[in-house]
């Protein structure tokens, strides 16, 4: 089985100004370089017929390559902690648009219809469950509310087969393919 997701990467100097704001929370699992992607559509696991026709079907996916900024952070809660400290990314439009496109591709090659809310972000860390709400959290939001970016673009698309370990999850680029840069 292979557990995929489709995502783009940003470029060497948004990864090292988002690895910049990584620090501060205690218990934080911050994310390596090899880690920092903009996730489109996670697919889960699948076995290897079906991950090919997922690959085939995203090759076929044309559209432009968003120009995006980094423009904030935010975190995610589940069951009432933090578990999940994002930086934010603005326009959303493109991002949604391309979504659409690769949900598409996805539904195309047998796989179910997204059916969660696309709110566009890259994870900076992932929190246990152990970290709850500290002053911390709070703090790191406050100083880093303000973290933006020059435009940048994301020019390929990404498909990533996700290795679960005992440390997290690493990731594997398995294709990729070129977007749009109307240059």
């Amino acid at each position: 089985m292979h557990r995929l997701f489709v995502a783009l990467r940003p470029p060497r100097a948004i990864r090292d100004q988002l690895a910049d704001a990584m620090d501060g929370v205690p218990q934080a699992r911050w994310q390596d370089d090899e880690q920092l992607h903009l996730t489109l559509r996670f697919i889960g696991e699948v076995d290897r017929p079906v991950a090919e026709d997922i690959a085939a079907a995203l090759g076929q996916v044309h559209a432009p390559a968003p120009r995006l900024r980094i423009s904030g952070v935010g975190t995610f809660d589940r069951k009432g902690r933090v578990d999940t400290l994002w930086a934010g990314v603005t326009p959303h439009d493109a991002l949604i648009h391309l979504h659409r496109k690769v949900d598409q591709a996805c539904v195309r090659a047998g796989i179910s219809p997204e059916s969660r809310a696309y709110l566009p972000h890259i994870t900076l860390a992932r929190l246990p469950g152990s970290a709850g709400r500290t002053p911390e959290i709070e703090g790191w939001r406050a100083v880093h509310a303000g973290l933006s970016s020059a435009p940048f673009a994301m020019e390929h698309l990404v498909l990533y087969q996700s290795h679960l370990g005992h440390g997290g999850a690493s990731y594997e680029p398995v294709m990729r393919w070129p977007l749009e840069t109307g240059g």
